[in-house]
């Protein structure tokens, strides 16, 4: 893990947590990054620019339910995959963390100061772990 960020409290979407805090006014954050990203984050592309960005194809929504089911073509089920395939050591390294029950489990825990740095121990124990 290269960044973790301060604790949100509550149901706060992915992105909107990216825009606090990166704000896209103030720099170009990730204009010499490549980026991996998913479904979450969709309006990336129009806010930030970055030296390459890759995010999934997304399904169109069936207008009503007589309508047919819409397929991805091989193209769009190959780029899906690679997409997919890079992203999933993102998602690893979020469960990794998560084994330490500190983070998933619900808490008592009100001080986000406290939770902040036992987030950065848990991600520093996970680094470890994968590293030996």
């Amino acid at each position: 893990m290269l960044y973790v960020s301060h604790p949100y409290c509550g149901s706060v979407h992915d992105y909107a947590m990216v825009k606090d805090e990166f704000d896209p006014e103030r720099a170009d954050w990730f204009k010499n990054k490549e980026m991996w990203i998913d479904l979450g984050y969709l309006g990336f592309e129009k806010d930030y620019g970055s030296k390459s960005l890759s995010i999934p194809i997304k399904r169109p929504r069936r207008k009503q339910k007589t309508d047919p089911k819409i397929e991805f073509t091989e193209e769009q089920k190959t780029h899906n995959k690679a997409v997919s395939s890079k992203r999933i050591y993102v998602e690893h390294a979020i469960g990794g963390m998560k084994r330490y029950r500190f983070l998933s489990d619900r808490l008592r825990c009100r001080d986000a100061n406290f939770y902040s740095v036992v987030l950065g121990v848990c991600a520093g124990l996970w680094n470890f772990q994968l590293t030996h």
